[in-house]
């Protein structure tokens, strides 16, 4: 898969991330490169997938 970006100027206010899950990616900004890899050597039968777990937040 070949895919092309052309970027422009870019402002973020705020971000807001309540959770997020087991494998996960979050970019703000230029990169030249995001290589993924992934491996599964665990039983199907053994796997359990359950709800995303919060993000504690901060006490201030």
């Amino acid at each position: 898969m070949k895919l092309e970006v052309t970027n422009h100027e870019i402002q973020v206010g705020d971000v807001n991330i309540i959770g997020i899950s087991t494998s996960s990616v979050f970019l703000i900004g230029d990169t030249d490169c995001i290589q993924l890899t992934s491996a599964f050597d665990t039983p199907a039968e053994s796997l359990l997938i359950g709800p995303l777990v919060p993000i504690a937040s901060e006490v201030g």
